[in-house]
């Protein structure tokens, strides 16, 4: 469960927290031994999950009560949620932990992230400026059927068959 009785947050997965806080895993397992990070000590598999309320002072970017929920969707697996959470990031000029979600949600071949991480490589923005690998990011963004991605292959495709 996300949050309790009285609206707090409870525990997110550490790969999560790394992002928001832009820590390493070792700073999170400093932390933990100091106390000055909370973990769920019951988490199974031996899942490292990082008590949300205790990094709340340490997050990167603002977050509005709720941006919390966009959080926990990402964290849960949401592939809308983890782009919508890399444009927060890039909005916030945070590029490195724009790029790492949009990552994730391309592994789920999620259409929008790779338009995103298409024009992430055109633009050199958190990553190599390349036009190759950005117009394959697009053009497999298309094939997924994302509308704009779509319409940037067209108006391509007519300016290559107009030349």
């Amino acid at each position: 469960m996300w949050q309790n009785n009285k609206g707090a947050m409870q525990f997110i997965n550490i790969a999560t927290a790394t992002t928001l806080t832009g820590w390493s895993e070792r700073t999170f397992w400093r932390r933990f031994a100091d106390g000055s990070v909370k973990r769920d000590t019951s988490a199974a598999a031996g899942k490292s999950m990082v008590e949300f309320d205790s990094i709340k002072p340490h997050i990167v970017i603002p977050l509005a009560q709720e941006d919390y929920s966009l959080v926990e969707a990402a964290d849960n697996g949401s592939a809308d949620a983890q782009t919508d959470l890399a444009l927060l990031f890039m909005s916030h000029h945070k590029l490195k932990q724009g790029i790492a979600w949009l990552e994730v949600a391309v592994k789920q071949e999620h259409a929008a992230a790779m338009r995103l991480m298409g024009r992430c490589h055109i633009e050199g923005q958190g990553v190599d400026q390349d036009d190759n690998l950005g117009m394959m990011w697009i053009a497999r963004a298309a094939a997924k059927g994302d509308p704009i991605a779509q319409a940037q292959m067209k108006a391509v495709l007519e300016k290559v068959t107009a030349g």
